[in-house]
């Protein structure tokens, strides 16, 4: 039977107040309180448990997560943990039934920890997100992953070598990822180019690790024509038709593998929940598919064509959203969501140029730390996770571990603040601060109130405070709304006063020129 893998891929930025925990108002999401209570409401919800009726008429309930291959963002998962247990439940289960039905594969997979994107990470800042990601995974579903979803797809063969280190199984791309494949059950056998029109992805493929070592991952690129007619085609108003569609597929006799943002079954394309649960309970099998996952198809069908990925421009990686490879993360490459027809994201460049300052200064002093509160502060940041995930672990306990001595009451207050200084930088990376198309929006104004978090940290533990530096790189980063006017004038009039405490005579330094 060709087998049907449909992949969601459920995020939301983190929108919590760094200083209050909460998550403040979000206007543009009324009648919700905010964007993730929207989205709760109209996707995560109505998907763990969809009203449809079977062949005889009676009503039968289905939960989606159970039907699909799926990675949720440990933020977001935190959240709905807190604020929609019941729904958080569901998605726990669906991965545990999913275990039993697909001969122990479950349909989670993980993801990277606050969804950055990897490629343009330092080395360290993505290992520490691979591995929160990961621990957080253990944490919520019981089990090892797989796989982990790279946020975007972004990757290079820097961050793949490190999936493969971690030893994840597989991994999602998009086609256009893929550079050139040869027949890897022949030493000699020599490479062809590829690319989105002609790679076939109706097969799984292996890439191998650059240090000889002979380990390799599984890679899977997704169907791209009907992810696209999923996402922005409407395709959904007929689960029949879809499933026609997807059987009528070149190659869709061996498999059919669709990756999309989760959102779009319910909340981007109002009912997509309930074509979703057609499409995978009736209509798919219907026409002879297996619908399955990836662990399972693995186990009957092993990669045999080796392939090597698109490093995009520089080395810098690719992605499934911006055909300039991740450049929508640095530059105004012409990637954009809307806005007037003069507005630019030349942004971009002096945000991100900003926040690496800032994340450097503050990496400059952790390290300081090493010997004197930590034994190695990068590997008391990368286990941190479980202080991050369990509100009742034992914060002495831990810095008993990671400590080269005894600590005082001042020392460990001290440490703490430096792994929530390290924690708020990491953060400043989340994606969508440079997704959208203005630096006044509601994604950068959020990455800048960590940037924030992370200066106040610095001044608590009586560092020299970066804020002046910080505000004249990112009075660079002109808003296309002139009543905004730059970051820097962003960063005073919208981020420092969400701070509760905020004292705007606190700290009087001299005018940064905008």
């Amino acid at each position: 039977m060709p087998s049907l893998i449909v992949h969601g891929h459920f995020y939301q930025p983190p929108r919590e107040n760094p200083w209050t925990g909460k998550i403040d108002p979000e206007p543009d999401a009324v009648p919700f309180h905010d964007w993730n209570e929207r989205v709760h409401a109209e996707c995560y919800g109505p998907n763990s448990a969809v009203r449809t009726e079977t062949t005889n008429g009676s009503e039968q309930v289905i939960n989606n997560y159970g039907n699909i291959s799926f990675d949720f963002g440990p933020t977001l998962l935190s959240w709905l943990e807190g604020q929609h247990p019941a729904t958080y439940s569901k998605i726990i289960a669906a991965d545990a039934e999913s275990m039993a039905r697909f001969t122990g594969h479950g349909n989670a997979i993980a993801q990277a920890y606050n969804h950055a994107i990897l490629p343009l990470c330092n080395e360290r800042d993505w290992l520490t997100q691979i591995r929160w990601g990961l621990a957080d995974f253990r944490y919520r579903f019981g089990r090892e992953p797989e796989a982990i979803w790279l946020p975007e797809t972004a990757c290079n063969d820097d961050v793949l070598d490190s999936l493969i280190d971690h030893e994840l199984r597989y991994v999602i791309l998009a086609p256009q990822q893929a550079a050139r494949i040869r027949d890897g059950q022949q030493a000699s056998a020599s490479w062809q180019e590829t690319s989105k029109n002609s790679i076939d992805t109706n097969i799984p493929y292996f890439r191998c690790h650059r240090n000889g070592s002979g380990k390799s991952l599984a890679v899977f690129f997704y169907d791209q024509d009907i992810a696209h007619a999923i996402a922005f085609e409407h395709a959904l108003s007929s689960s029949a038709e879809l499933a026609a569609r997807i059987g009528a597929r070149p190659g869709s006799t061996a498999m059919v593998s669709v990756a999309t943002d989760g959102e779009i079954y319910g909340h981007h394309h109002k009912f997509g929940d309930q074509a979703l649960a057609h499409l995978l309970e009736t209509e798919a099998p219907a026409r002879g598919f297996l619908v399955t996952n990836y662990g399972e198809y693995l186990d009957q069908h092993l990669p045999g064509v080796e392939v090597e990925i698109d490093n995009g421009p520089a080395g810098e990686g690719s992605s499934w959203s911006c055909i300039h490879g991740v450049n929508r993360w640095t530059s105004d490459c012409g990637c954009h969501t809307g806005g007037g027809e003069s507005w630019n994201q030349a942004w971009r460049k002096p945000l991100r140029a900003a926040l690496d300052f800032l994340r450097d200064e503050a990496a400059t002093a952790f390290a300081t730390t090493r010997g004197e509160l930590f034994i190695d502060p990068w590997a008391a940041r990368d286990e941190s996770i479980r202080l991050i995930l369990d509100q009742f672990e034992s914060r002495e306990l831990f810095l008993q571990q990671h400590a080269p001595r005894p600590l005082t009451r001042e020392q460990e207050l001290q440490a703490l603040t430096y792994l929530e200084m390290q924690r708020n930088a990491l953060l400043m990376y989340t994606s969508c601060g440079w997704f959208f198309n203005d630096i006044g929006g509601l994604e950068p104004i959020q990455i800048l109130r960590y940037a924030c978090r992370v200066i106040e940290l610095m001044r608590e533990v009586e560092l020299s405070s970066p804020r002046q530096r910080f505000l004249e790189i990112l009075a660079e980063a002109k808003s296309n709304r002139p009543e905004l006017g730059s970051g820097a004038d962003i960063y005073r009039r919208l981020v420092e006063p969400a701070n509760p405490s905020f004292d705007p005579d606190f700290e009087r330094l001299a005018p940064v020129n905008t």
